[in-house]
């Protein structure tokens, strides 16, 4: 992210890129991720429904087919352009609003915040795509029948339900994961891509591999700050309308009795394998995108 380009709607153009990237690369493993937070907890002498990821992974497979593993990926696909442009935008946005001058470098107390700034952003159409996102890859496939025939029928139905307090059921989780984690996500990725670019000698540009490995990290330290919200988000825009009935809170006191707080890094060894390649093709799209833009619209 050269300095020198900091306009935001290059940032939201070279986001909208790059969520895609990371959509196509990621899905199969967060479909994993979300069936492993949201399943029963096993009965006593009973096994769990999935004993973790590869047995998940394998499971879906025979069931469903390699499809069943893209399962609501309409949702994210059709909903990542913009929340990905929207949070790449409040990136720009809030280190431009930083800036005494367009070329000066912000510190890392400043780039977190700009970063945290884009998770606000991205909340409005954050959620409802996420709570329609998770209640279909749930679904299991095989004989059983489908609540939800698709992304559009699974919103005309949570609406008919609680209207449209239901579609953005778990807003406030969806916040609470998103503000600090896009903070250290931009962060993380700023601070490696200068210290490969200090250590290669050549700042700014920092090649594939830096960018591959820059972005990697990103998407690591992301999720590592972000877990524990993202499994109480699943469960909350996932369980049946009335079940929690103070929201979040509900959803944490019944985790820490039934299961303990372990149970808040459900779906971690998923959610690791696939934040660095998706989050790596992320940036790569990103990046390219910008150099693309850099060259047909260096005024923009």
């Amino acid at each position: 992210m050269s300095s020198s380009h900091t306009s935001p709607v290059k940032y939201f153009l070279s986001g909208g890129f790059g969520g895609v990237c990371t959509v196509i690369v990621g899905h199969p493993l967060d479909t994993i991720k979300v069936r492993l937070q949201t399943m029963p907890v096993p009965e006593a002498g009973q096994s769990p429904l999935y004993a973790g990821t590869w047995d998940c992974a394998k499971k879906t497979i025979q069931r469903e087919g390699f499809r069943g593993l893209y399962k609501g990926m309409s949702a994210p696909i059709s909903g990542v352009a913009p929340i990905f442009a929207m949070s790449f935008f409040g990136f720009g946005l809030g280190k431009r609003l930083q800036q005494q001058t367009p070329n000066e470098k912000l510190s890392n107390t400043q780039l977190f915040l700009a970063g945290a700034f884009s998770g606000v952003f991205t909340t409005s159409i954050m959620a409802p795509g996420e709570r329609i996102k998770c209640l279909l890859q749930i679904q299991q496939g095989g004989n059983q029948p489908q609540k939800y025939n698709g992304m559009v029928d699974c919103a005309k139905q949570l609406y008919k339900e609680g209207g449209i307090r239901s579609i953005y059921k778990g807003s406030f989780a969806t916040l609470l994961r998103d503000v600090p984690a896009s903070g250290l996500y931009y962060l993380t990725y700023e601070y490696t891509k200068d210290a490969v670019g200090s250590k290669m000698g050549t700042e700014g540009g920092i090649g594939l591999l830096g960018t591959i490995f820059a972005g990697g990290m990103a998407g690591i330290a992301n999720w590592a700050i972000g877990m524990p919200a993202d499994v109480l988000k699943s469960r909350l825009q996932t369980a049946p309308e009335g079940t929690y009935k103070n929201g979040i809170r509900d959803v944490f006191a019944e985790l820490m009795k039934r299961e303990g707080p372990l149970a808040l890094y459900k779906g971690v060894t998923p959610v690791m394998l696939r934040a660095f390649p998706a989050n790596a093709a992320c940036f790569i799209g990103f990046e390219a995108f910008m150099k693309f833009l850099n060259f047909v619209a260096p005024n923009l």
